[in-house]
């Protein structure tokens, strides 16, 4: 067993959100009504931008002021209420952008009125009754508002909305009641919820879709509007813990998986949100732990930066890993992740004993049915890998572009997913796709999920995809989906992933070809590793890229694969030079190729591995020698089968 670190005492969180919030205020306009933080300017434009530095910054000072009860924060409380002033002033031209403006206001407006109650005694009922007037005049154009996407968006309508009931302003208890109702309908299995109608799963639901449920429990009057759904919510919760403290990489990084990845730290938000609704199953020191690790991960590698800002990035700035209407102040939705500030010093979380993650206590295996996903990580070096069967934020049964951020077989805590314009138009790293002469690649969204498990001392996953190649359109909205455009059918095609510690056995078998045989290749791609001293190799059907201690390698089971390395500039968040292991074979319809990827960060066993295929029954004998037989998943079960 690892040694747990030491986490922050609170003292230490205090002073990071203090060094947050001295960092962004320095860039607040005259009144204090918008925070604009340096950097190219939003998709969104300027306005809004200001608006997003002053909500998100808001969520921070708010989680502030309510851990102190008030007391000798009277800076903040006097600052964010003079700003609050000046925004919903109609006249003041550093007014706020408005919901019948613009929809991103509908955002904001959920962080203004969540702050508003929770420091209610400081801020609101301070506020001269004009300015209340005007800030329920603000809000209340969410009230009847059928334009809100069926998202994690359902709860900023409900947060305003609760809050507007509570100091006598407008609201409808049919648009709670349907927003309700729709994060019922997003719910699946183990207390995961879809981010929407598509197969999106990421930090959202973390974030988002449990934590505003936590918080507006707590709000005045929900207990009344909840009709007794609050247990319910946090049994839901409990149960996504026990996997999202699974996700956590040993060296506090959060998976390298989804859209809106410069948030950072956010990703902590549902541990906290566990330690104010005290689910049963997850200690408060594991929980409290589980953030600490991921904030002092950013804090370690230079977050914010030398000006206290936090920017468009991962570790450093790095603009591409941003949304099109990402601005400057976007980044400060990372607050979440600091919400245990709002706990007080004699809070039972800050003197519970940390408790270590289950990347810390041990090697992980496990499989998580709504995403499709087999989690492997090892003790050793610390890394977190998800391979995915599941996942694409595309809708059941479309043709559009793999997603790099939800649509690759891979993810994990040391790798990023290749990030630049080529790498939406062409699947690589961790892929399996059909080539054309011209070197076109093909998408595999929508993916069906045919069946996730764990067999022993191995988990195996599986998904059939209709392959096809994208011409893209010439206008693409850049929200976490795919690209879209017209789509060819190059073929169907299963894989089937066994794992095993720092490996994934893949299989792949064309069922269809729709093209000539010889008028496409079978490529599949290995883990992308980016940054400074890269060095690789490839010759005899392997490829391997190493960064330091860190290798990715791909081995063609088959004698008759070709082995190479492609290398991308600019591609990755993580360095300026991002390198990926690839194979390549004959596309034969009908048959099984086979390819052993590995991330390794510990120098873990490179033998070869030895493979038998008897019907679905797999005999593999791994690098490590150890022999193990999987029953192999290839066509999804019979409604009535035993799962």
């Amino acid at each position: 067993m690892s040694t747990t670190p030491t986490d922050w005492t609170r003292d230490e969180w205090l002073a990071y959100a203090d060094r947050l919030l001295a960092g962004a205020r320095r860039w607040a306009s005259p009144t204090g009504a918008r925070i604009t933080p340096p950097g190219a300017e939003g998709g969104y434009g300027h306005d809004v931008d200001g608006l997003e530095g002053f909500a998100r910054t808001f969520l921070l000072a708010g989680f502030r002021i309510a851990g102190e009860r008030g007391a000798g924060v009277d800076e903040l409380i006097d600052f964010y209420s003079r700003g609050i002033a000046a925004g919903v002033d109609p006249s003041n031209p550093e007014r706020w952008v408005r919901m019948t403006e613009h929809a991103q206001a509908k955002v904001e407006a959920a962080s203004i009125a969540l702050i508003l109650d929770m420091t209610r005694p400081w801020i609101w009922d301070r506020l001269g009754a004009t300015t209340q007037q005007r800030v329920i005049d603000y809000l209340a154009p969410v009230v009847g508002d059928d334009t809100y996407p069926p998202t994690n968006w359902l709860w900023f309508r409900v947060v305003v909305q609760t809050f507007l009931r509570s100091v006598g302003g407008p609201w409808s208890p049919d648009d709670i009641a349907a927003d309700l109702a729709l994060h019922d309908r997003l719910q699946r299995a183990d207390g995961w919820i879809s981010d929407g109608p598509e197969q999106a799963y990421d930090h959202y639901v973390g974030w988002a879709l449990h934590l505003y449920p936590v918080l507006w429990s707590r709000m005045q009057g929900a207990a009344e509007l909840a009709a007794g759904r609050t247990a319910r919510d946090v049994a839901a919760l409990d149960r996504y813990l026990l996997d999202a403290t699974a996700l956590v990489g040993g060296d506090g990084s959060p998976l390298v998986q989804g859209r809106s990845l410069i948030y950072r730290f956010a990703a902590a938000a549902p541990f906290w949100a566990g330690v104010f609704a005290e689910v049963p199953s997850t200690s408060a020191g594991m929980l409290r732990h589980a953030a600490n690790r991921i904030v002092a991960h950013f804090a370690d590698h230079g977050v914010p930066d030398g000006d206290g800002l936090l920017t468009m990035g991962w570790h450093h700035q790095w603009r591409r890993l941003a949304q099109g209407y990402s601005g400057p102040g976007s980044p400060y939705w990372a607050a979440k992740g600091l919400l245990g500030i709002a706990l007080p010093a004699d809070h039972p979380v800050w003197s519970a004993p940390a408790e270590p993650l289950p990347i810390e206590h041990g090697d992980v295996l496990r499989t998580i049915v709504a995403p499709g996903w087999v989690v492997s990580g090892t003790t050793t070096d610390g890394i977190v890998r998800v391979v995915n069967h599941g996942t694409d934020h595309a809708t059941p049964g479309t043709l559009v572009g793999d997603s790099p951020l939800y649509a690759r077989l891979g993810y994990s805590t040391v790798t990023a997913p290749l990030h630049d314009g080529r790498a939406w138009r062409e699947p690589l790293e961790q892929s399996a796709v059909l080539v054309d002469r011209a070197g076109s690649a093909t998408h595999r969204a929508a993916i069906e999920l045919l069946g996730v498990r764990r067999d022993a001392d191995v988990a195996v996953a599986a998904s059939v995809s209709t392959s096809h190649w994208i011409d893209p359109d010439g206008q693409q909205v850049h929200h976490g989906s795919g690209i879209t455009g017209r789509a060819s059918v190059a073929g169907r095609m299963t894989v089937c992933s066994v794992v095993r510690g720092p490996w994934e056995l893949r299989l792949v078998r064309i069922d269809e070809l729709a093209v000539a045989p010889d008028a496409v290749r079978l490529r599949m791609g290995g883990w992308a590793l980016a940054g400074d001293g890269l060095e690789s190799t490839a010759f005899d059907g392997v490829a391997t890229v190493r960064r330091g201690a860190l290798t990715s390698r791909i081995s063609a089971v088959e004698a008759n694969a070709s082995a190479r390395i492609e290398t991308r500039h600019d591609a990755s968040p993580i360095g300026e030079v991002a390198a990926v292991p690839v194979i390549e074979t004959d596309a034969a319809a009908g048959v099984w190729r086979a390819a052993l990827v590995t991330l390794d960060g510990a120098d873990a066993a490179s033998g070869p591995l030895s493979l038998r295929i008897d019907g679905l029954d797999a005999t593999v004998t791994w690098p490590d020698s150890v022999t193990t037989v999987t029953r192999l998943i290839a066509s999804r079960p019979a409604p009535d089968a035993d799962r």
